[in-house]
């Protein structure tokens, strides 16, 4: 009786022990996906962020501005129009 009393103690702190580093992996686990989620939702963020940044520098007032600025172009209007004719030779 007395031997099996111990090995059924045994395998009650056995198995206590078991379900100590379960319930220690699942914490860990439950942890790191929160933590996935947290930077999925700060990339998410990041990514609309960046899309909407894209599409302002992308509009056409900020290219003509940047078209004046920077590359000395004007707008185009009849005064400064210079027409080229190409001469057909024979």
């Amino acid at each position: 009786m007395t031997r099996l009393s111990v090995v059924l103690f045994a395998a009650v702190i056995f198995s206590a022990m078991y379900l100590v580093r379960v319930q220690y992996d699942s914490r860990r686990l439950f942890t790191e996906l929160d933590r996935a989620n947290a930077e999925a939702h700060r990339l998410e963020t990041e990514r609309s962020r960046l899309e909407v940044e894209k599409r302002a520098e992308a509009t056409s007032l900020r290219v003509e501005k940047l078209a004046k600025e920077k590359l000395n172009m004007r707008t185009v209007s009849p005064a400064i129009t210079e027409y080229v004719t190409a001469q057909v030779k024979r």
